[in-house]
Order: C-alpha cells, then structure tokens, then sequence
C-alpha cells in the first residue's frame, strides 16, 4: 500500500460536504405535476416548483409564480432522485471485474448509466484507486463539472490479507493490515484522499476464507474515530454485527443474514444511532437467474447490463450452475433473513439506506439494481413511500449532503425524475421514467431513450 502515499492528494479530512453545482441560469417554472418530495409525506397533486440558478426556490401547491419559463409536466408523478450508498465503479467492464478495467472513460460511462436510471449520487465503497483522486476525478464529479452521478468515496478500505474482499474481483488495492501496529499508517495514508467514511470488510465468504482479527477491526474503528471518520463494515453474521456494535462501528453496508437480530441488539443500533444498508438486491442476484425473474428480459434491466452479461446470465450452463452450487440454498435463505431483519430494524426506527453493491459483479447491474432494490424493500414489508424515502432523504442523511440532496424543498438541488406512473401505487413504477433533472436541467429521458 506504500504506492498509495505517491498519489493521494495532501488535504486534511472531511466529514461533512458543502458541494456547488454547475447549473443553468434560468429560471423554470415545472407546474402540473404530483409531487413526492421524499420527506415521506403524503403526495401532493397539482403541484409546482420555481427553479432558479439550479436550487428549488418554491414549491407545493397554490398561487403560482408566473416568472421564468414554464414546463407543463402533464399530471406525471415527479420525486427526487435516488441515492446510492453503497456502489462500485470502474472495475466492472463486460463480464470481468479487473483492475485494469478502472480508467476514466469507463468511470464516466457508468456515471452517466446511474444518471439515467435517475441515481444522482453514489457512494462507492472502498474499490476506488489513486486515479480517482490524483486527477480531480471525484472532486470534479461532486462540482457537477462532469455529466453523471456524482461521486463520494471511501478510499481504499481495508480487508483481510489473502481474504475478503477478493483480490481476483479488482480489490487489489485495499489495505490489509497483519497487525494491528499497521493501522495507523495506513489511516493517515487513506486520510489524504479525503474519504467520505472508512470501509471494512468482516466476512469469510461462506467460510472460504480467514475473517479480519478483532484487534484489527477495532484499530480501524478506534483510528478511524480519531480522525473523523466514521466506519462502514461489511458484515454478514449475526455475532460479527454484535461485535461490531460493541466496538462502536458507525454503519453496517450490509444486512445481517444467517440469524434474525435479537431485541437487545436492536436496542444498543438504536442508541448508538447506527445506519444500515439492507443490499438485498445483492442477495437476489446471488441465485435468482437461476429462476429466471419475470425481469429477466425487460428491456429497463437489459440496459444496465455491461455486454456480453446478459448471454452469461440466461446461459443453461450459468442458471445451472447457479441452482447447483452449494450455496444456492444458503443465498435464498439469506435473504428471506436480511428481509426480516430490515422489517424489525425499521419498526424500531432504525435509519434505513438505499444502497446495492451494484458494479462489484457484472451479475449486480448499476442502475436497475437501485430500481429493484426498491422493489425487495416493499416486498420485505415497508411502504412504497417508507422505501423511497430510504432512497433519497436518509441515503444523503448518510451521505451528511442532506442539507443539498434527498428531498425537493426550498433551497436544496433540483435533481429529480419525472415519472409516468405513480410509484406510491406500484414501487416498479420508478422504472416508468420520462426525465432526469440535474439542478433543473434535463439530462436524461432515461436508459431506454439515452
């Protein structure tokens, strides 16, 4: 990890963002629209929003302005656009995911693919690579100085030495400390780049490898703290996520999977105002091409494939070698487990966060898998509107961009999604798009008619 310190950039840490836009001048007028702000309020018909130098300056219902030009939005639902808090970038291309695949081209590519599935923001988690940082890449992104979602790192995380994340998978530069000793160099190394949160992996893979030791993961918190950062731990059992708890981890980037989480455990998230990121779709795409999901050949999803993934994955040999693994059994029942988790942990007001792991594999579409991810939520018991919510206002609460991004109110970015449908009637009408706004100024009529 030393050649990490010959690229980061010599800034002091931040936690919490104040980001410009790069928006247009005009004044609009969007009237006729029903409106669902993300604040999980009720909808409100007929509704219009004043846009100007790209910040929302009125909305709701009544007496409307009669400046700036006007777009009559025909009665279509308009919400805020997604936010993804747990993504990756760069390596993914085709059917691989390789280091070499990470270049700027290909980075910008996917920003656009997320845009166009109406994601504004993502937050990539722990794969990023110096290039992203040397060349103002991500600071560019979250100026709005370059077309797609914009971009909030956090760095290179740290995982287990000949363990978790894998290396074959493009996470070849992830810190993995052997001793604890370590640590603090490598924080004070990751620092430079400014990461919005600090990752950790804490997993074996179905015991296909070595967990990170309790020293080490601890160090990383403890390090972490220290300088400002929170910690955001993958995590997949039970007695992993109890630990980590203990040892004052500020975000679980995963849902918890081989057991139900007890009352007490839920207690001691709730006090420590801990966040949790449910990626079921993640735990979908582990086994359901083997089923072949009604989705399968939905041109909405065929477009966030990279090419070539969607002949792998409707494959016989592929959907059979899915349903004969050993661990097809264990990934269903996984996520029948993180669907009941997140149920409990959002009745007992715990903050739930949109976020996928989209672009880790090619089987995880960036872009479709936001949409589904939606979906999986309401299946696993929330609201059409609690789910959205989870997708706008509290991913940017994660994000600590709330203040610009999550909901269509009075001063905040006008980035939102026109609707053909109503999607507080049918979640999978997120899908139904007709526009992309970035601060009032259409981008994208959406994957299907980039």
């Amino acid at each position: 990890m030393k050649s990490l310190l010959l690229f980061a950039i010599l800034i002091s840490p931040s936690v919490a963002h104040r980001l410009p836009d790069h928006t247009s001048n005009e004044v609009i007028l969007f009237k006729n629209f029903r409106l669902i702000d993300g604040n999980g309020g009720i909808a409100v018909d007929r509704a219009y929003m004043l846009v100007k130098n790209g910040k929302i300056e009125k909305i709701g219902r009544g007496n409307i302005p009669t400046t700036g030009s006007i777009v009559d939005l025909g009665g279509k639902a308009v919400m805020p656009c997604l936010i993804s808090v747990h993504t990756h970038i760069g390596t993914l291309r085709g059917t691989s995911n390789k280091s070499e695949n990470y270049t700027r081209d290909n980075i910008l590519s996917q920003l656009k693919k997320y845009q166009a599935f109406g994601v504004s923001n993502i937050l990539v988690m722990g794969s990023d690579r110096p290039m992203l940082f040397n060349r103002g890449l991500r600071d560019s992104s979250q100026k709005g100085l370059i077309p797609g979602a914009r971009i909030f790192s956090a760095g290179y995380g740290f995982g287990a030495p000949q363990g978790v994340p894998p290396v074959g998978f493009g996470f070849d530069l992830v810190y993995r400390p052997v001793q604890a000793s370590q640590v603090k160099r490598e924080m004070d190394s990751l620092v430079k780049v400014r990461p919005t949160l600090v990752k950790l992996w804490l997993d074996d893979f179905g015991g296909q490898f070595k967990k990170m030791p309790p020293a080490i993961y601890q160090t990383i918190i403890r390090e972490a703290h220290r300088r400002g950062l929170r910690v955001a731990a993958h995590v997949y059992y039970l007695s992993d996520a109890r630990n980590l708890v203990r040892d004052s981890v500020d975000i679980f980037a995963h849902s918890v999977r081989d057991s139900i989480i007890d009352d007490g455990l839920i207690a001691e998230m709730k006090k420590r105002r801990i966040q949790y990121i449910p990626t079921l779709s993640l735990d979908e795409f582990a086994f359901i091409y083997a089923q072949k999901p009604s989705w399968i050949n939905d041109e909405f999803f065929r477009a966030s494939l990279e090419p070539g993934v969607y002949e792998m994955i409707t494959s016989e040999k592929y959907q059979n070698d899915l349903k004969n693994s050993p661990a097809y059994a264990r990934n269903i029942k996984g996520l029948e487990t993180a669907m009941k988790n997140l149920k409990k942990l959002f009745d007992a007001g715990i903050l739930i966060c949109m976020g996928t792991d989209s672009g880790a594999q090619p089987v995880r579409a960036q872009g479709f898998s936001e949409h589904l991810e939606l979906e999986l939520m309401v299946q696993a018991g929330l609201s059409p509107l609690q789910a959205i919510t989870a997708a706008t206002k509290n991913a940017a609460t994660l994000l600590r961009i709330q203040e610009q991004y999550g909901t269509l109110e009075p001063g905040k970015n006008a980035d939102f999604m026109v609707l053909d449908e109503d999607p507080l009637r049918d979640i999978r009408n997120t899908r139904k798009i007709l526009s992309v706004y970035n601060g009032g100024k259409k981008v994208s009529s959406g994957p299907l008619k980039n």
